[in-house]
């Protein structure tokens, strides 16, 4: 298992070199640059001047010249400085990833206990109702857009039945205490967790049903409904372990995607998370903010897809011994 986990961390950090080096190369291509930005909101200027802001930044280097210096300042833990808002990369990221990380965790854990449970439901009703339900709201989860879904949301349930707020991630002036502050941004994450979480949670629940499905007919399940025991303990205690294997692998691998669709639900929403700040950089050309959250999306997919062996290994123990 150490030499598993070990080999793991050596990919990962390879592999997060790699898409370091190729978002700067891929950002460096792109044309403009913050300087045009800074030059267009203040009504035009010099080239003379645009000139000596680029050198100020370091922009008229070589790209390879650009590129070692950035790899070197990260080695600090250094991200650099946002051309555009005059703060620290770092600060802004850890500013906006409260909010990012709620809703995403919120999203993921929901898509994958509601998912589970109607795939479980329906594959012990392989030929009732529920069973092709379950199949038709899968294909309607994988069919519908993100931001079509919100928007649909937000019109239902924040303008004709106004039950839920439509923007931002806590009431103004907010509550003073705790527990009204704690329920306050809950209610505020409804619509944006189910907006996020319906994709995934058609998925998990396709395939749990098809997974469960599977173990149900397997020796073990037979041998244990035998002895006696209630249809929940087989379900939940004998099954359920072995059925789960795949939904974990696939919530491991999926949480990029989760990722790129906070962006798109933030932004929809007006929450103060990485997609509002991804999105103002890009438009901003903010190269510095940009590599930052690409490289923060890398990392957590790279610990995300590290942690999802670790514990498909614990609950499948004849992978243990494989390195």
């Amino acid at each position: 298992m150490a030499t598993a986990l070990f080999q793991r961390i050596i990919y990962g950090m390879v592999l997060i070199l790699a898409v370091i080096v190729l978002n700067f190369l891929l950002i460096q291509a792109a044309p403009g640059d913050v300087v045009d930005v800074l030059v267009t909101e203040a009504g035009g200027g010099d080239p003379e001047i645009a000139a000596q802001i680029r050198a100020s930044y370091g922009l008229d280097q070589p790209v390879y010249v650009q590129l070692a210096k950035y790899l070197g300042n990260m080695l600090t833990g250094d991200l650099g400085y946002s051309y555009y808002r005059d703060e620290s990369v770092l600060e802004l990221l850890l500013s906006h990833l409260p909010s990012t990380l709620i809703l995403t965790l919120s999203a993921l854990l929901f898509a994958i206990f509601i998912g589970t449970m109607l795939g479980i439901y329906a594959a012990t009703r392989p030929q009732g109702v529920t069973n092709h339900m379950v199949t038709i709201f899968s294909l309607l989860g994988y069919a519908t857009p993100v931001f079509w879904m919100g928007m649909m949301l937000m019109l239902v349930f924040s303008l004709y039945i106004p039950i839920f707020p439509s923007f931002g991630f806590r009431s103004i002036p907010a509550p003073e205490t705790m527990l009204p502050r704690i329920l306050d941004i809950l209610h505020h994450l409804v619509l944006p967790t189910f907006t996020l979480s319906i994709l995934f949670l058609a998925g998990y629940s396709r395939l749990s049903r098809a997974s469960m499905l599977d173990v149900l007919g397997a020796d073990y399940i037979r041998t244990a409904r035998s002895k006696g025991l209630s249809e929940f303990v087989v379900i939940f205690k004998h099954a359920l372990k072995n059925a789960s294997l795949p939904v974990v692998t696939i919530a491991g691998l999926q949480l990029g995607q989760i990722f790129s669709g906070a962006v798109i639900v933030e932004t929809l929403f007006s929450l103060p998370g990485i997609g509002p700040l991804l999105y103002d950089s890009i438009t901003n050309h903010d190269y510095p903010v940009m590599m930052g959250v690409l490289f923060g999306t890398a990392v957590t997919v790279v610990v995300a897809n590290i942690l999802t062996d670790l514990v498909y290994r614990l609950l499948d123990p004849r992978i243990r011994g494989i390195s």
